[in-house]
C-alpha cells in the first residue's frame, strides 16, 4: 500500500483519489475549498458520476480516503502527489495555470520528504518544467522531487471504467526512476504503459483530444452533406466504422462537442501552435465547425416552426453529454439564447443536471419530468442523448403537445417510426431531400463447411 496525496477534488481529482483508495492506497484527497471538503466529509459528491458516490462512501468507510484542506498534514508520509486542478481557457485559448502554480507552491513549501509530484491536470506543453522551477523556488529548505506528467483520459459518465480499465497509461519525466515508480502505482490497472520525457506525455493528451474533436467535427460536416444529398448520416458512419482504420467511436452526427475538455483543449493546442508561428489550419476548422452546429439547429426550427416569437419550446436534455450534470460549454445554454432572443418560451427537463443549469439559464424553466416538459409545447428539440428519452412512451408525448413537432440533434430515434407516429420529425443528417430513407443491412458471411 502506498500513500498517496491528491490535490484538487474536482472532476479528474475526485476520481483519481477515490479510485486509487479503491485499489488499497491510502489517500488524502486536498482541497482548498472548504465548503467542498466539508460537503465530501458529509458524504455530499460536488459531482454527478455513476457509481462515484457508493465508491467514496465504500473507501471512506475503510479508512482509505480521508479529506482535507491543510497542506501540511495532506503530505505528511506521502511519497506521490497528483496535481489536479482546473487548468480554464482564456479568451485567446491559453490555458490559466494559475491554479498549477498555486498547487506547486504550496506542495513545495509544506513538503517534508522527498517527493514524487505527478501533473495530471491537462497542462500546456512545457509546464512539467515550469512546475519544476517554481517547486525549487519555492522550497524553504532543498529537498529532493520529481515531476511526472500522467496526463488523464476520463470521460465524463464513464470516468470509473476508464480509470480501472485505460485503453494507455502516459508517463513522462526527465527522471526514469521517478516514472518507473509511477508506473508501479498503475501496474494493477494491466493496460500499456508508455513512458517518454515531459513535453511528449504533455502532447500526447493534447493531440489525442484534438483528433477525437476532428472526428465529431468530421462527421457533422458529412452530415450537412449527406442532408444535401439524400444520404444518412447514421449508416454512413455505420459503414465507415467498420474500417480498423477508422473505427466507429466519435462518429456520432449532432450538436457537436461541449464540456470542459474538447472545447478547451483544441483551442489551448492551436494558441500553442500560433506562439510558436505554427498554423494550425486544421484546427481552427474544426472549431469553426463545431461553432455552427447550435446555430444550425434552430435555423432548422424556424424551418419545421416558422417564427419563434411567441412559441413554447422545450429542450429534453441539458448537460453537455448524457451520464453528468456538467454545463460547461453545453449546447443547450447557447441553443435557449437563442430561442429567447427570437422570441421563444424554453422550457427544460434533464434527468440530473437542471440544479447546475439554473444557475445558467435562470430564464428557462424546468419541468419535472420528459411528459410534464411536452405539455403544450409547440416543438421538442433533444439536446442531450440520456438513455431515457430513447424510452419515453412517444404517443404520450406527441398527444401533450401542441404540434407534434420533433427535433431530433442527436439522432435518437428512427426517423420511419416517428413519422408513422405522426410527428414532424427531423434529425441531423438523415437524409430529407426527397431521396427516401434506406434501412442499411450488415450480413456476415459464415464459413462453408
Amino acid at each position: 500500500m502506498k500513500q498517496i496525496t491528491v490535490v484538487g477534488v474536482g472532476y479528474v481529482g475526485l476520481v483519481t483519489a477515490a479510485c486509487f483508495s479503491d485499489l488499497g492506497n491510502k489517500v488524502i484527497a486536498l482541497d482548498v475549498n472548504e465548503e467542498r471538503v466539508k460537503g465530501l466529509k458529509r458524504g455530499e459528491m460536488p459531482i454527478y458520476e455513476p457509481g462515484l458516490e457508493e465508491l467514496v462512501e465504500r473507501n471512506v468507510a475503510a479508512g482509505r480516503l480521508d479529506f482535507t484542506t491543510d497542506y501540511k498534514s495532506a503530505l505528511q508520509d506521502s511519497e506521490f502527489v497528483f496535481i489536479c486542478v482546473g487548468t480554464p481557457s482564456g479568451v485567446d485559448g491559453k490555458a490559466d495555470l494559475k491554479y498549477v502554480e498555486s498547487a506547486a507552491r504550496s506542495i513545495a513549501e509544506n513538503m517534508q520528504a522527498p517527493l514524487i509530484v505527478i501533473n495530471k491536470s491537462t497542462v500546456p506543453v512545457g509546464t512539467g518544467d515550469w512546475v519544476a522551477e517554481i517547486m525549487a523556488e519555492a522550497q524553504p529548505k532543498a529537498i529532493d522531487f520529481a515531476v511526472v506528467s500522467c496526463p488523464e483520459f476520463l470521460r465524463e459518465g464513464a470516468a470509473i471504467s476508464d480509470f480501472m480499465n485505460p485503453h494507455r497509461t502516459v508517463l513522462g519525466s526527465l527522471d526514469r526512476e521517478a516514472a518507473d515508480k509511477v508506473a508501479q502505482l498503475h501496474l494493477q490497472l494491466r493496460s500499456p504503459i508508455v513512458i517518454t520525457d515531459l513535453r511528449t506525455a504533455e502532447m500526447i493528451k493534447y493531440a489525442s483530444n484534438a483528433f477525437l474533436a476532428t472526428k465529431i467535427s468530421f462527421i457533422n460536416e458529412i452530415a450537412d452533406i449527406c442532408e444535401s444529398l439524400g444520404a444518412d448520416v447514421k449508416e454512413v458512419a455505420a459503414g465507415m466504422g467498420f474500417d480498423a482504420r477508422i473505427g466507429k467511436h466519435f462518429l456520432e452526427a449532432g450538436l457537436g462537442y461541449g464540456g470542459s475538455c474538447f472545447p478547451k483543449d483544441v483551442k489551448a493546442l492551436a494558441f500553442m501552435a500560433e506562439e510558436m508561428n505554427q498554423e494550425p489550419r486544421i484546427l481552427n476548422a474544426v472549431m469553426h465547425v463545431n461553432g455552427l452546429r447550435r446555430g444550425m439547429i434552430v435555423e432548422r426550427l424556424k424551418d419545421l416552426v416558422g417564427d419563434l416569437d411567441g412559441k413554447t419550446i422545450g429542450l429534453l436534455g441539458l448537460a453537455f453529454k448524457a451520464n453528468t450534470d456538467d454545463m460547461r460549454d453545453a449546447p443547450s445554454v447557447d441553443i435557449a439564447n437563442a430561442l429567447m432572443a427570437a422570441g421563444a418560451t424554453v422550457r427544460a427537463f434533464d434527468p440530473v443536471a437542471m440544479e447546475v443549469a439554473a444557475r445558467d439559464l435562470p430564464k428557462v424553466a424546468m419541468a419535472d419530468d420528459a411528459y410534464s416538459l411536452a405539455e403544450g409545447v409547440d416543438a421538442l428539440i433533444v439536446v442531450t442523448d440520456w438513455n431515457e428519452f430513447k424510452h419515453l412512451d412517444l404517443e404520450r408525448i406527441r398527444d401533450s403537445m401542441a404540434a407534434p413537432v420533433l427535433l431530433d440533434g442527436r439522432n435518437i430515434y428512427f426517423p420511419d417510426q416517428m413519422k408513422s407516429l405522426g410527428f414532424t420529425y427531423r434529425g441531423v443528417g438523415r437524409g430529407y431531400n426527397g431521396a427516401g430513407e434506406v434501412q442499411t443491412e450488415v450480413k456476415v458471411p459464415t464459413n462453408a463447411v
